[in-house]
């Protein structure tokens, strides 16, 4: 693992999936994933890792997945068992309060908006790179859900497009421990440059 450095106009915060049916009491996965989310402190470092960005300049990416409205996935040849999961239970869907950002985590003004991606990696299929490539962005941190599908979907393939990648491991989570520990033990060591928790990453970009 290396110990980077995160200069402003190179670096970017990839917030991934935060909707209110992740985060939110009464959130249709919330409670699937809240004993990982409580035991981590997921809400408070993902306060604290969006704070710390914001305060050194560096630009927030939200990164959505897709918001599910009627006709998703009809007549597909082979949606992936997510896709079917999320066609069964209308997850995000477009329009509700499920679908919308948590009150947290709201975009704000100069935040840039991804299009959605259909299935686990943020830059499948959508704007992701072409906008972090406009921008001059070689060294990416990646927070939000889940630890072992789009997070490290999308932190995968950030890493085959050339990008420096942080994993941030408490300010994720995911349906289970084991789940986490594929995500930061097993899989993550094969891909990411540097694998982190909140506190280090915000003593680093305090030190910049």
């Amino acid at each position: 693992m290396t110990h980077p450095v995160y200069a402003s106009e190179r670096t970017a915060l990839l917030l991934v999936d935060p909707y209110n049916d992740f985060l939110s009491d009464g959130g249709k996965l919330y409670p699937m994933l809240r004993s990982v989310a409580d035991e981590v402190q997921l809400l408070d470092n993902l306060r604290r890792t969006v704070a710390a960005v914001r305060a050194q300049a560096i630009q927030v990416y939200y990164v959505p997945h897709r918001r599910w409205q009627p006709g998703d996935y009809t007549r597909w040849d082979h949606p992936n068992p997510t896709q079917r999961l999320i066609q069964e239970r209308h997850t995000f869907a477009k329009g509700s309060w499920g679908g919308e950002w948590h009150p947290d985590f709201v975009p704000q003004e100069g935040d840039i908006i991804i299009q959605e991606h259909w299935g686990q990696s943020g830059f499948a299929n959508t704007d992701l790179d072409f906008q972090l490539k406009q921008r001059g962005i070689t060294h990416l941190i990646v927070v939000g859900l889940l630890a072992n599908t789009c997070i490290e979907s999308t932190a995968r393939f950030a890493m085959e497009l050339g990008y420096h990648v942080t994993l941030v491991r408490d300010a994720t989570a995911a349906f289970s421990k084991e789940m986490m520990h594929a995500a930061h033990e097993l899989n993550g060591p094969t891909f990411a440059h540097s694998i982190v928790d909140t506190d280090g990453l915000v003593q680093t970009l305090q030190q910049q």
